[in-house]
């Protein structure tokens, strides 16, 4: 008998095996499990991942319970008179209640076995090709799959080396959405999306707010117009907003939270959210077992998500954006590629993204410094949500602005900004036209319905002809 034979007997012979069953794991391992194939689904925290339970779904529930206690303040002046009193209890009852059922993923483990899959709890890890091993709380499991695995263990928050900061009790989102009350106050090291949506929503429950970003703006990654309207709509609602401050040290004395800056200054606060982006942790699945560097900030994949031979990967592993949306559009091609069937390779050009903040910041392809940077030849046309007929009629909190960015030798859209009231809707027209190309000379041509927020874009279409 060969050791190749005897490693299968040891082993529980299945035909697929996900590790991680976040958004993407999930949707991979369920749809193949309704086929008929014998699945294995590997989780070791909760099934559906930080997406439903510490992510977009409940940090959702707490911006729309801070916009209305916005859009209540905004009463005066255009519908009579209002007074706000903030009361987090609900909020907080709300997230607990009907998005995470207090952090109980029984609702989904059933989903996914009652489509016929086995769900293992536990560390999932390679064991060399085709094999995995899982440590849980009933000892290790091995198994051997017959098609392929499938990883998709998701991403972590990113913790800064900042001096003290791993001896001291800060928050991270999962903090920051369970909490059962606001913070007297908080400060926010990190201006990215997660920060700024966390930062705005505690703001507006109350909490003295302070934002502390590395670089000189806001949302960094996105086109500068959107960090300076962030900048200048938080500051207006209290919250202080330090921009290119680096953090020096951390400490925790007497209940309260030090943060140093470089070039000298302190700040207070009773809670501290660390928010500096998030990364895969590749270093404990067994990488190395298949031929992979376990070291790498990603999975390297081709256009049909394979990351080496009868193994793919999906979700924030794969670094093309810790977003639930490109986890389900990854997974949808995993779950073809499992099976045999046709369809299109994976396609980044037209990578929507949404700051989920008021005025909402929607993105979808590269940033005009993105674009620059590619050697396109570039041309650009911005247009102010005041300006438009819509924004005017809207009033207060009508900030915002539609910024198109074009490859003016092909005469089509690589990228747009459109933030504002329901910015993330009104992106979704210029998702489609960078996705299809659609020459700009035919945008220009269409019918925009009036008044519209959408509206601004013709507007914008119209600033590129004077570019």
């Amino acid at each position: 008998m060969t050791e190749r034979t005897e490693r299968t007997e040891q082993a529980e012979q299945v035909d697929v095996v996900v590790i991680g069953m976040g958004p993407g794991g999930e949707h991979i391992a369920g749809s193949l499990a309704e086929t008929g194939l014998r699945v294995v689904g590997v989780e070791a925290e909760l099934v559906g991942g930080e997406c439903p339970y510490w992510g977009c779904v409940p940090s959702k529930m707490m911006i729309r319970a801070g916009n209305l206690l916005a859009e209540a303040r905004r009463i005066p002046g255009l519908a009579g008179t209002s007074q706000v009193v903030p009361d987090w209890a609900p909020v907080a009852a709300r997230i607990r209640d009907e998005a995470t059922d207090d952090w109980d993923d029984r609702v989904a483990a059933d989903r996914f076995t009652g489509k016929g899959g086995l769900l293992v709890r536990g560390r999932g890890r390679l064991a060399g090709p085709g094999r995995v091993t899982v440590d849980g709380p009933d000892g290790r499991r091995t198994f051997e799959a017959i098609r392929g695995v499938v990883v998709a263990t998701g991403s972590r928050p990113q913790i800064p080396p900042v001096p003290g900061l791993a001896d001291v009790p800060f928050w991270t989102n999962r903090d920051a959405i369970a909490a059962k009350e606001a913070p007297r106050s908080l400060l926010v090291l990190g201006g990215g999306s997660i920060g700024v949506e966390l930062a705005q929503v505690y703001a507006r429950f109350g909490t003295d707010v302070t934002i502390v970003e590395a670089t000189d703006a806001l949302v960094p990654m996105e086109e500068p117009e959107a960090g300076e309207l962030l900048a200048g709509v938080l500051a207006a609602e209290g919250l202080t907003v330090r921009t290119g401050a680096r953090a020096a040290s951390v400490r925790y004395t007497d209940d309260a939270f030090t943060l140093a800056l470089d070039g000298g200054g302190e700040l207070t606060g009773d809670r501290l959210l660390v928010a500096t982006g998030r990364r895969a942790d590749l270093s404990d699945l067994g990488l190395e077992t298949v031929g992979l560097d376990p070291q790498a900030r990603s999975l390297r994949t081709d256009g049909l998500m394979h990351a080496g031979h009868a193994l793919w990967a999906a979700g924030d592993v794969t670094g093309h954006g810790a977003f639930t949306h490109v986890a389900m559009y990854e997974a949808d091609i995993v779950i073809r590629a499992v099976l045999g069937e046709p369809g299109p390779e994976a396609d980044y050009r037209a990578l929507p993204r949404v700051t989920f903040t008021d005025p909402e910041i929607g993105a979808v392809g590269l940033t005009e410094r993105a674009a620059r940077e590619q050697g396109l030849t570039v041309r650009t046309g911005l247009s102010r949500v005041p300006s438009s007929s819509r924004g005017w009629i809207h009033k207060a909190g009508n900030e915002g602005f539609v910024k198109l960015v074009e490859d003016a030798e092909r005469g089509v859209l690589v990228g747009a900004t459109t933030a504002g009231p329901m910015g993330g809707e009104v992106l979704y027209g210029l998702a489609v036209a960078v996705q299809a190309e659609v020459p700009v000379d035919r945008l220009r041509h269409m019918i925009y319905a009036y008044p519209t927020f959408h509206r601004g874009v013709e507007d914008a279409l119209r600033a590129l002809t004077e570019g």
